[in-house]
């Protein structure tokens, strides 16, 4: 058996996780979109573009041709912003090979149908039995310099979870197995609304306190839809749950949380999006996780406001207000 890996995605997450795999010996291809990452990577071994400064492993090789990536690839680490998971996928799997393992490793819930990127990946045809997913607490730059990293592998079976979990773990990534990959999902996107809703009160001078608060009662969101769904509770008090959240919603590098500051300072959303070359996948997600929570009939009163402030105009001095306002209850229900 191959133990070659296709990446798909050379953003800066995708970058980090291939020089990672191609540093541990493994032959690694990336898959970029386009031509100048994929020519700088070859030539200068850096994406200047995504992950500038960073050196490359040099045995790492990246095409722009698909069919080139998944040639003889055992493993596909699915790594693309999640609005373009479902496209990639569908000219992705007729290359895939029979037997390939397919990793997700990208945060995300799809508009509309709500899917998860695991559910998008078995819609295009890959049986769940060989579906990966990948998440927890980390910065991109920071994996590819060589900081010590810990995050989660999840599959439905234990021994995937484990396969996954040995196909990343290296001297600088730690990676621990679940078999709760809806928990894993919901909270690797949950967060990325919290971080935004974070930045925002950040942004307003709200200070510590209210930062604290809007992560501890944006855990009890999370936990609230992913138990719903039917996680278990306890995978939220791990990696991908209060570790991912606490990360995002108080580190600098942080593109959601960067994006929540700019809008409490008083930027316009259209014009913040305009000038991001890198996807902070929050926006979207804001959007597909109300989506999710209504048709579930869950309330998350912060993943609603924050809607709000990103797709009705609402000030975000005003959002403060209309969450304080609402009625007093018990902590805990």
């Amino acid at each position: 058996m191959s133990d070659r890996v296709a990446v798909i995605g050379a953003g800066s997450w995708g970058t980090a996780l291939a020089t990672l795999l191609a540093s541990g010996g493994l032959p690694t291809t990336i898959w970029s979109r386009g031509s100048e990452v994929a020519d700088y990577i070859n030539d200068k071994h850096e994406n200047r573009v995504y992950l500038p400064g960073i050196a490359l492993h040099e045995e790492l090789t990246a095409t722009t041709d698909l069919a080139v990536a998944l040639a003889h690839a055992h493993y596909v680490v699915m790594v693309v912003p999640s609005h373009a998971m479902r496209a990639t996928m569908e000219q992705a799997a007729p290359f895939v090979a029979s037997d390939a393992i397919v990793i997700s490793a990208s945060k995300g819930i799809e508009d509309d149908s709500c899917k998860t990127m695991f559910q998008l990946i078995e819609d295009c045809g890959i049986s769940a039995d060989r579906i990966g997913v990948i998440s927890g607490p980390s910065f991109a730059a920071e994996l590819a310099a060589g900081c010590p990293t810990v995050v989660v592998a999840a599959a439905e079976t234990q021994a995937l979870a484990e396969e996954v979990q040995t196909l990343f773990a290296s001297h600088a990534l730690r990676v621990y197995s679940s078999t709760d990959v809806v928990g894993v999902e919901i909270g690797g996107v949950v967060k990325n609304v919290m971080a935004i809703a974070t930045g925002i009160s950040d942004g307003l001078g709200h200070g510590h306190n209210a930062r604290a608060a809007i992560i501890t009662r944006g855990l009890a969101e999370i936990m609230r839809l992913a138990t719903k769904l039917g996680a278990r509770p306890e995978t939220l008090s791990g990696l991908s749950g209060i570790g991912d959240l606490v990360l995002t919603c108080t580190g600098d590098l942080s593109r959601n949380r960067q994006f929540g500051l700019r809008v409490g300072r008083g930027e316009k959303v259209d014009e913040i999006l305009a000038g991001m070359r890198m996807v902070a996948e929050g926006v979207r997600n804001t959007k597909s996780v109300k989506q999710l929570a209504d048709r579930e009939g869950i309330e998350l009163p912060i993943v609603d406001t924050s809607y709000e402030v990103l797709y009705e105009n609402l000030e975000p001095s005003e959002a403060v207000t209309k969450l304080f306002s609402r009625a007093l209850k018990p902590e805990f229900d």
